[in-house]
């Protein structure tokens, strides 16, 4: 008994040292990168940037995503990249090196020898409950100003999410009053900005819709109210990138037609392409699209 009371005291031991000795640390997925991405990206939107090119590394500086907007110059991934990295490896953001060394010529340029250290205004380290987990650089925009603004943008993609489903413990709820808004004229309930793989919309059709190709989304479809004849398979005909990873065409070739109606439930992998091509007025359903 006394041995394994001794025991038990040297293992509890053991356990308290080693907690004193170790910290839970955070990890940026990738799922968070392209969160970070999706963030600067809606940004530039917003901005209207006329370019960019968006690079996240992980804590130890090391590529995880890269996005390149249309009419970013060929250099700007390489930039981008090294933004990120400075701002992970030392902590800052890369606005301090920029300045430090254009202060006056009194700038330590010494610095600009440094292997992997980019000292451009456009990079910002991500921090997560006070943990660096990440860095995000952006190159391209009208100014390294707006570099940094995008930049930081991204940066902040998890700054809502406490308040979000993806929290453990935590609902979103949409009471009746806000569903029924959004089905009368037809709109987004989650638009997955926050980070989330998925998105939620409350869709409405009184007339048939193009040909549509989502190359990452797939579609849950769950209809409501109203019939459809709803093309799936084939090939999209002029079909034509509308946005980043949509497709519409005018119609679609040597698909399946079939008759939907309430009650009826649709999956709809990501790169098929689909079409409504009658509908009921109003043909009201829920899609939730899962990437």
């Amino acid at each position: 008994m006394k041995k394994r009371i001794s025991l038990l005291i040297a293992f509890t031991s053991l356990a308290i040292v080693a907690g004193a000795q170790t910290v839970d640390k955070k990890t940026l997925t990738l799922k968070g990168a392209e969160a970070v991405i999706a963030a600067a990206k809606a940004e530039a939107q917003r901005v209207q940037a006329p370019g960019g090119v968006i690079a996240v590394v992980d804590d130890g500086g090391n590529l995880m995503a890269l996005e390149r907007l249309d009419g970013t110059f060929s250099a700007g991934a390489n930039i981008s990249i090294g933004k990120a990295r400075t701002a992970v490896m030392f902590k800052k953001p890369t606005r301090f090196f920029e300045e430090l060394i254009n202060s006056n010529g009194k700038g330590r340029t010494v610095m600009t020898a440094l292997e992997n250290f980019t000292p451009l205004i456009g990079g910002i380290p991500i921090v997560i409950d006070g943990q660096i987990v990440g860095g995000v650089g952006v190159s391209g925009a009208a100014t390294a100003d707006q570099d940094e603004q995008l930049a930081i943008a991204g940066s902040k993609a998890f700054e809502s999410r406490s308040a979000m489903l993806d929290t453990p413990g935590r609902v979103t709820y949409f009471e009746k009053s806000k569903v029924d808004a959004a089905f009368a004229k037809g709109a987004i309930l989650l638009d997955g900005s926050d980070g989330r793989n998925y998105m939620v919309h409350a869709s409405r059709r009184e007339q048939p819709g193009q040909a549509e190709i989502h190359t990452k989304d797939t579609d849950v479809i769950y209809v409501l109210e109203g019939t459809s004849t709803f093309v799936t398979g084939g090939e999209a005909v002029d079909a034509k990138e509308t946005a980043p990873n949509e497709l519409r065409g005018s119609s679609i070739r040597n698909g399946e037609s079939r008759q939907i109606a309430k009650g009826d439930v649709i999956v709809v992998p990501n790169g098929i392409p689909h079409q409504f091509l009658t509908v009921t007025d109003p043909f009201l359903y829920y899609v939730v699209k899962v990437r």
